[in-house]
């Protein structure tokens, strides 16, 4: 069973929703690789932001590692 990551960027201000956000298109063999993976993104992305944006906006990440259906003929 494979895995994929899904990521959404979010806001701690009233009135904002998440929104989907782009991720690297890699297919994970298990759960595990996928979830430990995610933490370093999520991490990587946020040091990557302007502490400014992060405090303005309440930024943090949301994610899951979901199960992808593979077709075989």
């Amino acid at each position: 069973m494979d895995f994929v990551l899904v990521m959404l960027i979010c806001s701690g201000l009233p009135g904002n929703e998440c929104k989907p956000m782009p991720t690297p298109i890699v297919e994970f063999k298990n759960y595990h690789n996928c979830i430990y993976y995610a933490y370093d993104y999520s991490s990587k992305l946020l040091k990557d932001m302007s502490p400014n944006f992060v405090d303005q906006y309440k930024a943090f990440t949301q994610f899951d590692c979901k199960e992808t259906s593979k077709v075989t003929t």
